[in-house]
């Protein structure tokens, strides 16, 4: 099964990603990984890519793209892949249509905006590991020490207030109209985010598998 998850920075895209990966056995394709790889290699992509993350744009097709299409044709993606992060516009979703790719299901993880702030806000990040933490929700042992590594942890630039709130402004503006897009084909389906991750996991699961 091909799925899309659409959700606004910040709805639990990832997290509900990871759940169904694990229950279809499929691998999670998000292009925001596949991104900030590209700008740590400091490739031709990912210095492009940063320019655009820096300032809380979206990064244009042609790079999202050329990543994408490489990562499809990889052997693990053969049985099925949930796309994370792309497409974000319809441009992107007609592009996609026309490689060939077929989606079986959209799934929208709905989060009001407030909760996005609150949620983004609070989230750090090891830039040593990877490791994520959040100040309310799943802090670090130690304030701002890494548990894996024993590194700082920061904000990441697109979690800071104003950047979060031109990411979501960008969202709403450039991604809504996929729900448009997509409800035309009868692809769509839209879950609630609830308080609990678990929660909206088993909605999500429910979602899949309707």
């Amino acid at each position: 099964m091909n799925i899309i998850l659409l959700g606004a920075p910040g709805a639990g895209k990832g997290t509900q990603a990871e759940v169904i990966c694990k229950a279809l056995n499929i691998p999670t394709i998000s292009t925001g990984n596949m991104l900030r790889a590209a700008v740590k290699a400091g490739t031709e992509y990912g210095l492009k890519a940063k320019a655009a993350m820096d300032a809380g744009d979206l990064v244009s097709d042609d790079i999202v793209i050329g990543i994408l299409k490489d990562r499809i044709a990889e052997p693990d993606a053969q049985n099925g892949f949930i796309l994370d992060g792309f497409p974000r516009t319809v441009p992107q979703a007609e592009a996609l249509d026309a490689m060939g790719v077929k989606i079986d299901k959209v799934i929208e993880i709905y989060v009001p905006d407030e909760t996005i702030q609150q949620r983004l806000s609070g989230r750090r990040v090891c830039l040593d590991c990877g490791a994520t933490y959040h100040t309310a929700f799943k802090p670090s042992k130690v304030e701002g020490v890494c548990d894996v590594c024993g590194k700082p942890i920061v904000i990441r630039k697109d979690d800071e207030p104003a950047t979060v709130i031109s990411r979501l402004q960008t969202y709403h503006k450039s991604t809504a109209p996929l729900k448009d897009y997509y409800g035309k084909q009868g692809k769509l389906v839209t879950v609630e985010g609830q308080d609990k991750v678990e929660d909206t996991s088993k909605l999500v699961l429910e979602a899949v598998k309707a």
